[in-house]
Order: structure tokens, then C-alpha cells, then sequence
């Protein structure tokens, strides 16, 4: 495995990982997204067993002991797997997560007690010494999956960190400014992971409107261009490859029998 460390905006960094073999011979990509404010706020841990690698990456950036913020967009293994490793290195360190997650899984799971946040709140991350940044939580339930399920939103840079939406496999560049939409089409025949489609293509839609100019995309490359064409775009798409909803959701993933 090999991890990187590359800015995808200004001030935001994405950290990533690629394991050959999960899904060869393309593979996939595991990233987290570093903010650099006055309190540094990382999108996404890792694994634990990713731990190390993510953590050196970041240093190159920020001491590790500076993070302020652990976010993730769902409670899973390769979101927040790390997180009380991240809580453990970093003494002033938070877990953020919208006041579900919070309530039915963060409560218990967190070494230190999480900050909760409402639909649409703000999270200030200061900007005295460093631009001032802001990110704003955006609950997506079940999209595209988890009953807790978020995305964050950082103000300066319209940049979203829309976690497993648009999914795709290889090991391609940090940035990109080519369509991901078919990418991440295939992805989904492959791994079934989106939840419910009427919730995901209403979420997009809405997602849209935010305009942003960066798409954070934690598995695969990031995007920058028109982020409401592409999430509009991706919206359509899925309605009109996935639909009806009741034929598409009878197939298997790839995942259910990964060693036939």
C-alpha cells in the first residue's frame, strides 16, 4: 500500500491510500481529507490499521497534536475507524458528528464525549493566524447509506465532503477535472452501496445547490469543476441506469460472495 498527500483546494489536503487488492485489478483508494485552519479539522480517519501512514501524512502539513476536529460522514470502519486513535494523539481534539450519530453511536464509541450538530449548523475553525474557515453540517439520512449518514460543506472553497457519493475504483489522480460520473456508475453495479435511490437523487439535487467548486470524494479521485452539474448529472444518471428501483436492488454486490 502506498499513502500520498496531495492539496485539493486551497488549505485542504486529501490523503490517501490504495490497496490494490480490493477490487483488482483497478483496485481502490481510501482518502481523508485534512483542513488546515486554526484548528485543523480532519473528514474521514481510516482504518485503525491506517492509522500510522495517515497520521505521518498529515504532519507534513500540521503537528498531529494541532487537530482540533474529527468529522466522518457515517459510522464505519474505514470513516472513523481511527477516530479514538486521532482523539488519543491530538489532547484538544473533538469528535463533530450531526446529533444522530451522536445519540446512537458516538456516545458510546468515542473516547471523549462528541460535539453535536443540527442540520445546517456551522462549525468555526477560527482565523486569527490562518484563513478563517467554516464548515457547515448537511444531513443526507440513509444516502448514500446510514441512518446517520452526513456530508460537510467548507464555505471558502465551496468544497464538499461528500464522502462515498461518487465512488469510484483505481488509482487515479488527487484532482481531476474529467466526468466521474460513469466511474462512479460502475462502481455502484459493483458494490450495491447506495441505500435507497429515491433518497439518494433528491439528496443530490439539493446537494447541488450548494454550487460547490470541489468535490472531496473519499474513495477515488477528487473533482473540480461544476459540482451541481456533476451531482445533477449523477442524479439523472442513476435514475435512469438504477430504475426501476425494486429490479436494481434484487442484484447482488460484488462484496456478498467476494471469494466465489
Amino acid at each position: 500500500m502506498e499513502t500520498r498527500i496531495d492539496e485539493v483546494a486551497e488549505g485542504i489536503y486529501r490523503v490517501s491510500t490504495y490497496v490494490p487488492e480490493i477490487a483488482p485489478p483497478a483496485g481502490f483508494t481510501f482518502n481523508q481529507f485534512l483542513i488546515d485552519a486554526e484548528e485543523p479539522l480532519i473528514f474521514h480517519t481510516g482504518m485503525r490499521s491506517l492509522f500510522p501512514a495517515v497520521a505521518e501524512a498529515i504532519r507534513q502539513v500540521v503537528p498531529l497534536e494541532r487537530l482540533r476536529w474529527v468529522t466522518f460522514g457515517h459510522v464505519e470502519a474505514d470513516e472513523c475507524g481511527a477516530m479514538n486513535e486521532f482523539l488519543a494523539a491530538a489532547p484538544r481534539a473533538e469528535v463533530a458528528h450531526n446529533t444522530l450519530g451522536c445519540l446512537v453511536s458516538l456516545n458510546d464509541l468515542a473516547d471523549r464525549p462528541p460535539v453535536p450538530m443540527d442540520d445546517g449548523e456551522v462549525l468555526d475553525l477560527g482565523g486569527r493566524q490562518v484563513r478563517r474557515r467554516r464548515v457547515r453540517n448537511l444531513n443526507t439520512p440513509h444516502v448514500p447509506h446510514g441512518w446517520e449518514a452526513r456530508v460537510l460543506f467548507e464555505e471558502e472553497t465551496r468544497t464538499l465532503f461528500c464522502g462515498d457519493l461518487f465512488t469510484h475504483l483505481g488509482n487515479g489522480p488527487a484532482v481531476t477535472e474529467e466526468d466521474l460520473v460513469e466511474a462512479a456508475l460502475r462502481s455502484e453495479e459493483l458494490f450495491r452501496q447506495t441505500s435507497c435511490l429515491t433518497a439518494a437523487t433528491a439528496a443530490l439535487r439539493s446537494l447541488a445547490e450548494l454550487r460547490p467548486r470541489t468535490l472531496a470524494v473519499m474513495h477515488g479521485s477528487s473533482y473540480r469543476g461544476d459540482g451541481a452539474a456533476a451531482l445533477t448529472a449523477l442524479a439523472d444518471a442513476m435514475e435512469e441506469r438504477f430504475g426501476p428501483e425494486s429490479e436494481f436492488a434484487a442484484k447482488p454486490s460484488v462484496l456478498a460472495n467476494p471469494h466465489p
